[in-house]
């Protein structure tokens, strides 16, 4: 039995997640920690994974006290950036750290990340791509996690294709054309009713094709969030930093 502790426990996530480890087979919840609770009592003797889902104020510092109380960590909060990665890699290869492992995940839906994939291998063969996500108004962050990496995972596609700049004559002063990440626009929707979709629009002339992700409810997350905590209590991976849904060796 993997004994997983949940920090952020009584949020949205945190609580799916909480239900999820109790109806595994192979999993067994050891703590639940929420807002004003001691997250010291998290240990390699009493947790093998920790599950962070909480906020983005407050994910970096949690999962450094996991990490320097020597437990493996699997994160689902939104809102990290490359400086947050950084600091994380540069606890990771402190000598007394190196058998411990940190997963990092922009989404744990199976959907997302099949489409992140697919968005990555069809970018080298159209002229246009943009990506449009949507999400329930409650969503703190526009654009999402998931579709920042969508695009960023498109414009490397396309750079190693040497393809150039995407056709777009569009002009607007109004920001109506959405973030532009390394070259291909973010559209965010934020509409009561939704929950979590992406659509990944990619054009030539005369024919379309759009890859799409829909989850409909938070359960969707939680097969990828099991699928995570498995592979790092294997012991397969220690001082590694996953970045991506396809965790690779750094």
């Amino acid at each position: 039995m993997i004994a997983v502790a949940v920090v952020g426990a009584k949020g949205r996530m945190g609580s799916t997640v909480v239900d999820a480890v109790n109806d595994a087979e192979d999993t067994r919840l050891s703590h639940t920690i929420d807002h004003g609770q001691d997250i010291a009592q998290i240990t390699p003797g009493n947790t093998d994974v920790a599950v962070e889902f909480t906020v983005p104020s407050a994910s970096l510092d949690n999962v450094l006290a996991l990490v320097d109380q020597g437990v493996n960590v699997v994160v689902g909060t939104t809102g990290w950036d490359e400086d947050r990665l950084a600091k994380v890699r540069e606890v990771l290869e402190r000598p007394e750290h190196r058998n411990q492992c940190v997963f990092v995940a922009p989404n744990f839906a199976i959907s997302a990340v099949l489409a992140d994939h697919f968005a990555a291998q069809a970018a080298r063969y159209f002229e246009s791509a943009e990506i449009i996500e949507m999400h329930h108004p409650d969503k703190i962050y526009a654009h999402s996690g998931t579709a920042l990496n969508t695009a960023h995972a498109i414009a490397k596609a396309r750079r190693d294709a040497g393809l150039g700049a995407m056709p777009d004559g569009t002009r607007s002063d109004a920001g109506s054309r959405g973030q532009v990440v390394e070259g291909v626009h973010v559209h965010a929707v934020r509409l009561r009713g939704l929950n979590a979709h992406e659509e990944i629009l990619f054009g030539n002339p005369g024919e379309q094709l759009v890859i799409r992700s829909d989850c409909f409810d938070r359960g969707s997350f939680m097969q990828g969030v099991l699928l995570a905590v498995r592979q790092v209590a294997s012991g397969r991976y220690t001082c590694l930093l996953y970045t991506s849904p396809s965790p690779r060796d750094r």
